[in-house]
C-alpha cells in the first residue's frame, strides 16, 4: 500500500522522522536479536574487547580475565548448567562449590567470581541479559595472607653473586638488581625502553597496570650497573640492531616474563637460597626492607604504583612489629 502524499513541508517531514524511527527501532531489535544468539565465547571476547579499549587494560591483565572467565565457560558448557539468561545467584553459587572442590584457593576463587560478576554486569548493560545474577554474592572470607619476602642475607648472597664472562650474566644481574632496587613488576621491567631511562636524575619511567605512568627513583649500585650495561653490554647484545627495549636477548627482541623467572631460579639456585623464589617476592621484599627502614605506607604505594592505598596495606605487618619494638624500647614501664 502506498503511503498518503503529504503536501505541508512541515507534516512531511515529521512523517520522515517517524518513519526513520520505526527502521530504527527494527534494526534495534534485529541486533537484539542478534546479541541474544552470540555464543558465550563471543560474549567474553566482545567484553574483553570492551576491557582493552574501554577500560586500557594490559595485555596480561586480559589474560588473566580471559583464564578466569574461561573456567567459568566451562562450567556452563556441563550437562545441566542453565542457559546464560536462566542464570540464578544458586547457579553461581554451584560454581563457586565447583571451584572449592578443585581445591582452587580462597583469593583465586575470589578473583574468578570478580571476573565473572565484571562480565555479566557488562551484559546487563548491554541489555543482553536482563538481571545480574551475581549482585550480592561473595565467593567466601579471605584469610589474612602475608606477603612472601627475602630476607636481607638472601637478598645480599642473590645481588652479589660474582660476575661471568657472558654477556647475558651481565644483562641478567642488572636486572635483578633493578627490580629489587625500584620494586617493579616483571611485566614492568621487561617492557622498560631504553628511552625511559634518566640517568642524570637516577629515575625510570614506568607504564603499569591500566598503561598508567609513574616515575621511580634507582639507587646508586643500580644505576651504576644500568650505565655499564646500556653503554657496553646492549651494544653488544643488540648488534647495530636497533630495539626500543632496554633489555634484549642476542635476537634483539625484548626479554619475556617466562625468561626473567627462569633465570631469576637459577640464579637463586647459585647464591644458595633454597626456597624457590619468585620476581613478586623481590617486589615483596623492596616493600617491606622500605617499610623496616622508617618508609612511611603512603611513600611505598607511590613507588609500587598501587591505585588504592588499601593494596598497599598488606604490608601493615610490618609497620605494627615496629611499633612494637619502638614501644618495648621507649615505654618507661616496659618489663626488664
Amino acid at each position: 500500500m502506498k503511503p498518503m502524499p503529504v503536501k505541508n513541508e512541515y507534516y512531511r517531514n515529521r512523517y520522515r522522522v517517524s518513519r526513520l524511527s520505526a527502521v530504527a527501532r527494527v534494526v534495534f531489535i534485529r541486533m537484539i536479536g542478534y546479541h541474544r544468539t552470540m555464543t558465550t565465547d563471543q560474549l567474553v571476547e566482545r567484553y574483553l574487547n570492551h576491557l582493552r579499549v574501554e577500560g586500557g587494560l594490559s595485555r596480561n591483565t586480559i589474560e588473566a580475565y580471559r583464564r578466569d572467565l574461561g573456567k567459568f565457560q566451562v562450567y556452563l558448557s556441563r550437562d545441566g548448567a542453565p542457559p546464560l539468561e536462566r542464570l540464578t545467584s544458586g547457579s553461581l553459587r554451584g560454581f563457586l562449590a565447583g571451584l572449592k572442590a578443585a581445591r582452587l584457593s580462597t583469593p583465586s576463587a575470589a578473583r574468578c567470581l570478580s571476573a565473572v560478576r565484571g562480565w555479566l554486569r557488562f551484559l546487563l548493560l548491554e541489555r543482553l541479559i536482563e538481571q545480574n545474577p551475581a549482585v550480592g554474592l561473595a565467593a567466601g572470607r579471605r584469610g589474612l595472607r602475608l606477603p612472601k619476602t627475602l630476607s636481607h642475607r638472601d637478598v645480599t648472597a642473590l645481588l652479589d653473586l660474582p660476575l661471568r664472562p657472558q654477556l647475558e650474566d651481565h644483562r641478567d644481574r642488572t636486572m635483578v638488581e633493578l627490580l629489587y632496587a625500584t620494586g617493579l613488576r616483571v611485566s614492568e621491567l621487561v617492557s622498560v625502553e631504553a628511552a625511559h631511562v634518566d640517568f642524570a636524575v637516577g629515575c625510570l619511567r614506568v607504564t603499569g597496570k591500566g598503561s598508567k605512568q609513574r616515575f621511580v627513583p634507582v639507587g646508586e649500585p643500580a644505576r651504576l650497573l644500568l650505565q655499564r650495561y646500556t653503554d657496553d653490554v646492549r651494544p653488544q647484545l643488540l648488534k647495530r640492531r636497533l630495539s626500543r627495549y632496554l633489555f634484549v636477548s642476542r635476537r634483539g627482541g625484548a626479554l619475556t616474563r617466562q625468561a626473567f623467572w627462569k633465570m631469576l631460579r637459577l640464579r637463586a639456585r647459585r647464591a644458595g637460597i633454597a626456597r624457590a623464589i619468585s620476581p613478586h617476592m623481590l617486589r615483596h621484599s623492596f616493600a617491606t626492607h622500605l617499610l623496616e627502614g622508617g618508609a612511611d605506607l603512603r611513600s611505598v604505594q607511590a613507588l609500587l604504583g598501587h591505585m588504592n592505598i588499601a593494596t598497599t596495606q598488606i604490608y601493615t605487618h610490618v609497620e605494627r612489629e615496629r611499633l612494637k619494638t619502638v614501644h618495648n624500647r621507649y615505654f618507661p614501664r616496659r618489663t626488664h
